[in-house]
């Protein structure tokens, strides 16, 4: 298949780090224009010319957004087409992990949790659903979590949330259909500055890095015996997001190294 994508334009929320930033970049290599937006506009911005150093800004824009602001997303979009007249797929990326347990987790933290996995995807797909439909292969991949299907210790919240994010997704896949594909990609564990920071909090770390992260990943049974990159997530974000997946919908791809207990 062509993999030339001159002329597609991705938008990729949380696009300024991580898994966001690998998908740009992934995207970039082979010319599709790309859009992130980060809401911390600081890191936008060392986002923003990192990607410029290898890739130069005929192809990016960046837009400082915040994605449970609809004012914002709005603003984001406008701009977005603006600058390449349309959008044929939509990387919602934006979230993170709250760790909690169901003692822990106050009513305003639920309310938190709950707004955030909804609505950073709510926000997004209603803003550009227009511009995906016109594309001809309009495509939105979600970055999920495997803790939509698999609960852990600590994060009843966020465990709770995205299981319902993932049934939301999949009802949008079932109604946006024919015009717009909806899949998503179930992480497990992929290295972040999340991991950095938890690295440094602990004072039995030692410090060396890496084998810390090979004995978390040792101690929490992954198959693969390390962490995920976020290069190989991007990998799987690239194909669903892609008409290389043409005759795929309502579809998670599980990135977990074998983590992954259940089954289907």
């Amino acid at each position: 298949m062509n993999n030339d994508l001159s002329g597609r334009t991705i938008v990729i929320t949380g696009g300024t780090s991580g898994i966001g930033l690998a998908t740009a970049k992934r995207f970039l290599q082979v010319g599709a224009n790309v859009a992130i937006c980060g809401r911390d506009k600081g890191r936008l911005k060392i986002a923003v010319a990192d990607i410029r150093n290898m890739f130069g800004d005929e192809n990016l824009l960046g837009v400082t957004c915040d994605v449970l602001d609809k004012q914002q997303i709005e603003i984001f979009v406008n701009s977005v087409v603006g600058r390449f007249g349309g959008v044929d797929t939509l990387v919602n990326n934006a979230g993170q992990a709250r760790l909690s347990t169901f003692s822990t987790t106050d009513d305003d933290a639920w309310r938190e949790e709950l707004e955030l996995k909804f609505f950073s995807i709510i926000y997004p797909s209603k803003g550009f659903q227009t511009y995906l439909e016109k594309s001809g292969s309009g495509s939105i991949v979600c970055v999920s979590s495997l803790l939509s299907r698999q609960p852990e210790p600590r994060l009843v919240a966020t465990a709770a949330a995205r299981a319902g994010q993932l049934n939301l997704i999949h009802s949008m896949a079932v109604e946006l259909a024919p015009a717009i594909r909806v899949n998503s990609i179930l992480i497990g564990v992929v290295e972040s500055g999340q991991w950095q920071r938890r690295f440094e909090a602990d004072k039995n770390s030692g410090n060396d890095y890496e084998a810390w992260v090979r004995k978390q990943a040792h101690d929490k049974g992954i198959p693969l015996g390390r962490f995920g990159q976020p290069e190989e997530a991007a990998n799987a974000i690239y194909f669903l997001g892609t008409p290389m997946s043409s005759y795929t919908t309502g579809s998670t791809i599980d990135i977990s190294g074998g983590y992954s207990k259940h089954v289907g």
